[in-house]
């Protein structure tokens, strides 16, 4: 990778002088970001060309969540007592250690701060929670397949095969896996390849910066194995030609609220990289320090940092995915953070026959959005295990990665459209789509329908003698216009209308081969007629406009 001044400021926020007795941890938000010494037109100097370039095909334009905490601000703090963890441009503060019993006050005194959190104290000892929660078991009857093995059904159920076959495997496609630990990556036979090939870019621990990510946990390393692990006639990943940062920002020895200031740390990182695609088998509801639980109430979207953070991360143009949660069967029962997020692909659980595992969370999202979003298999996954050999295990945190990886062949088959479009198809294509539920979403993926909605040419007749194509049909929050050949008009006119004729919007677009229709979510639920007119001709379209 480049060498660019942006991998500067991450030193110099990270690598500050540590006190040896500093043990509270503290979340310190600020006001604002006056007098930034970053400026919105250079953003090379926090940014990868990666990232700028992820941005650009998808018209996001940079903003001030993009600029860097003020410098001023976070040397104000430390001078107070303090030492620098790591900052969060995104949400405008920085985490800290401090030993002084005054800390709090002493901080609260400045101006420009908003407000101070004790997110991890003194003398903390193992978590009593059971944090992944994922349940080992035995080999079932063996699979007669020569190529996918065990794993055929994870990638069978969805039809992933079918982008398989077409050569699409991930090549190409950058993805950031936020986890607890990746213990022996670098020696189990799954991986070979991926070292082999150079597709592990870079590795990064927000916990502990001195440690070495092989040696601790495992949980990392089996969700990085459901996407690139690669043994053929046994372990096919959905992915397997994907290049991956391994990025450790769970403690898997407690349970605090630190854990999510990490991952929104590991997330604003994997961004300035310029992944694709991020993918989370981690989720926060309760902690050792009940003053920090989160409630169901709390799981509308938009609540807690982490979930503020995944949307963020959303709309900066990254597919984010996060594990629904392994609670369906406890008292918690419903989804946990990140997965609430508006922006973010919850992903539920189901065995090989597509029926919903006994543990996998429930939704909605508190709000009443959809929740999960969609589902595969994570009872009964085929993956590295920690012991070394590969064998099943179940659960959300597995059932999430399998997906990522597919969603990463789906974007490099088509790679000029959005991230908000790859999730779009994915749901669209899903099993239960127009009828979906609390347990499984919008149900399973089919990737050749998904696949179908990026390239109607190739593979619908329907469109025949047809001057355009007009997908996804049902809608939700935005609709593409496609030409079918070439349409000679300087602008074309777009018109939607009721069943009995009343014009309800109109739009004239300049004359380009695909236009977007974004933001048409205020569309009430119903059935429409969607106008195209150009070259004195017109095609109206029947429109279905779901919630």
């Amino acid at each position: 990778m480049n060498s660019k001044p942006f991998l500067f400021i991450a030193i110099l926020l990270i690598s500050q002088s540590v006190k040896v007795n500093a043990q509270e941890f503290y979340w310190v938000a600020f006001t604002d970001k006056n007098n930034s010494e970053f400026s919105l037109s250079s953003p090379e100097n926090y940014l990868s060309e990666r990232a700028i370039q992820r941005r650009i095909k998808q018209n996001i334009l940079i903003d001030s969540l993009d600029l860097p905490v003020n410098s001023n601000y976070i040397d104000s703090i430390l001078i107070v007592g303090a030492d620098l963890v790591h900052a969060s441009k995104w949400l405008n503060g920085i985490t800290v250690k401090a030993e002084i019993s005054s800390f709090r006050n002493k901080v609260l005194e400045f101006s420009f701060v908003k407000d101070v959190q004790l997110t991890k104290p003194v003398n903390t000892i193992k978590s009593t929670f059971n944090k992944f929660n994922e349940i080992y078991e035995s080999e079932k009857e063996p699979i007669d397949t020569s190529f996918y093995g065990a794993s055929v059904y994870q990638t069978g159920l969805m039809n992933g095969q079918f982008l398989h076959n077409k050569g699409y495997n991930g090549d190409g496609m950058q993805i950031a896996i936020l986890d607890a630990g990746f213990l022996n990556t670098d020696k189990y036979l799954a991986f070979d390849s991926l070292w082999a090939n150079k597709q592990i870019l870079g590795v990064k621990d927000f916990v502990n910066p001195n440690s070495i990510i092989f040696d601790e946990n495992y949980h990392g390393m089996s969700v990085l194995s459901c996407i690139g692990g690669n043994v053929p006639g046994s372990l096919i990943g959905t992915a397997r030609k994907a290049s991956f940062w391994l990025l450790r920002s769970e403690d898997a020895n407690t349970e605090y609220i630190i854990e999510e200031d990490n991952w929104v740390a590991a997330a604003e990182f994997a961004d300035s990289v310029g992944v694709d695609i991020i993918n989370s088998s981690l989720g926060y509801s309760e902690f050792e320090d009940p003053l920090t639980n989160h409630t169901y109430a709390d799981m509308d979207g938009k609540t807690t940092r982490v979930t503020q953070g995944a949307n963020i991360a959303a709309s900066r143009g990254i597919l984010v995915f996060s594990s629904a949660g392994n609670e369906g069967n406890n008292s918690w029962k419903y989804i946990i953070a990140p997965s609430d997020g508006d922006n973010v692909i919850a992903v539920g659980a189901v065995d090989k026959n597509g029926d919903p595992a006994y543990f996998t969370s429930y939704g909605p999202a508190s709000d009443g959005d959809i929740k999960p979003n969609i589902s595969a298999v994570g009872y009964n996954t085929y993956l590295q295990r920690s012991d070394g050999e590969l064998g099943f295990a179940s659960g959300t945190s597995f059932s999430s990665p399998v997906m990522a990886g597919m969603a990463a062949c789906l974007w490099q088959s088509a790679p000029n459209v959005s991230a908000r479009e790859i999730k779009f198809a994915m749901e669209i294509s899903a099993s239960s789509f127009l009828n979906p539920d609390s347990i499984l979403g919008y149900g399973i993926p089919d990737f050749e329908k998904a696949w179908d909605l990026f390239f109607p040419m190739g593979v619908s007749s329907q469109f025949e003698g047809k001057d355009w194509f007009v997908y996804p049909n049902p809608i939700r929050d935005f609709l593409i216009v496609q030409k079918n050949g070439v349409v000679n008009s300087d602008q074309i006119l777009i018109e939607i209308y009721t069943l009995e004729g009343r014009l309800i919007n109109k739009w004239i677009k300049p004359n380009n081969p695909k236009i977007t229709l974004s933001n048409i979510g205020w569309l009430p639920q119903g059935m429409f007629l969607l106008k195209i007119s150009s070259d004195e001709k017109s095609q109206t379209i029947k429109l279905n406009k779901i919630r």
